[in-house]
């Protein structure tokens, strides 16, 4: 019965003979603008989890009609005809989409929903932010077909977890009308609370490790490496400075070799394991061991013809004069290479050739 009064209804047809005349403009909308967003996210070194899109289905909009179609003036008064959703890693970058939606268009607020501002303690609706766009003329237009700036379309923001409640609450079919018994609404309520505050310690230990970067940095800037402790996030800032880049080229000079960068990042769980506890005990590595790190390398490649050298020549050598200099020996030689090259046998046997062959060096004897 109701779909036949909807079709019946003259200003219910009238808006569904509208969208059908509109609806591959719908549909290119629908794809262009998320590339649009994606490729704006890309330029400005932003990650989304993703960006989704859909044209809602004409059966759709005929339940709409019928339940408020006499709402509408036209088809352009539908705001959610084009539903775009982007969806976040962290609860902060929803307001960071805001911010780009309010810059590429034109927000029709009174529309708007931001219902982390409604979310009630009670309720079971999980937070989001919803816009209602449009595109504006001075953005983009197109004469024949103006209908794209009059075309209004739904954004909505929200993060990977509110996403995941979203669609646990439409699979328990919390919205289906039917009554839950109060055991499982208070079940359901306990998890969105859950979520709420993995959401919110996400965000809070992403901007704790970023101040923590920007703490490093200026150690690193300033000198004071004795206050940096040594871990993965100290040492990426370490390598900007080149600690090692004076002795690579050195190593290099031997056979006019040309280096190529490599990742140093394996060198972390090595240098700790070898007792390292901060930078400045890795930066007197550097100073003190440098000297018997070529002399290796003198032994290594000085008459080879070698003309590549990876940049790990430096701090492996280094480590290697380290072990040997302080009775590390074939045991140490070989922890380091099975942590650098995974672990072989044939790392014992090196370890024992290299214990050989470097024992007359100048350094082991000073």
């Amino acid at each position: 019965m109701g779909s036949a009064k909807q079709i019946t209804d003259p200003h219910s047809q009238q808006l569904l003979e509208q969208y059908r005349s509109l609806l591959p403009v719908y549909e290119k909308m629908a794809e262009d603008i998320p590339e649009k967003l994606k490729g704006f996210f890309s330029e400005a070194g932003f990650i989304a989890a993703a960006v989704e899109h859909r044209v809602k289905t004409e059966a759709s909009l005929r339940g709409k009609l019928e339940l408020k179609g006499s709402k509408y003036n036209d088809i352009y008064d539908v705001t959610d005809i084009i539903g775009i959703r982007v969806i976040t890693f962290y609860i902060d970058d929803v307001d960071k989409v805001a911010s780009v939606l309010e810059r590429l268009f034109e927000i029709d607020w009174v529309n708007s929903v931001d219902k982390r501002k409604a979310h009630e303690t009670d309720s079971f609706g999980y937070l989001s932010l919803h816009y209602i766009c449009r595109v504006p003329e001075s953005s983009y237009s197109d004469p024949e077909h103006p209908e794209v700036n009059k075309i209004r379309f739904e954004v909505q923001m929200r993060t990977v977890l509110q996403h995941a409640w979203a669609n646990m609450n439409h699979d328990t079919g919390y919205k289906s009308g039917v009554e839950i018994p109060k055991v499982y609404l208070r079940n359901l309520s306990r998890l969105a609370g859950i979520l709420e505050l993995v959401d919110d310690e996400f965000s809070r230990i992403r901007r704790e490790l970023a101040d923590y970067r920007r703490r490093v940095q200026s150690l690193v800037a300033s000198g004071n490496l004795d206050d940096v402790t040594l871990d993965g996030e100290s040492f990426r800032s370490y390598l900007t400075i080149g600690p090692f880049d004076r002795l690579t080229r050195k190593i290099a000079s031997l056979n006019q070799a040309e280096i190529q960068q490599v990742d140093l990042s394996n060198f972390v769980p090595l240098l700790l394991g070898m007792g390292f506890k901060t930078l400045g005990e890795v930066d007197a590595l550097v100073k003190d061991y440098s000297e018997a790190a070529y002399q290796i390398a003198c032994f290594q490649i000085g008459l080879t013809d070698i003309d590549i050298l990876s940049s790990s020549v430096a701090p492996q050598n280094l480590c290697m004069a380290y072990i040997l200099k302080n009775g590390g020996g074939r045991a140490g030689l070989r922890y380091m290479l099975n942590l650098l090259n995974g672990e072989s046998d044939s790392n014992d046997v090196m370890a024992e050739f290299l214990v050989k062959q470097t024992k007359d060096l100048p350094f082991m004897n000073q």
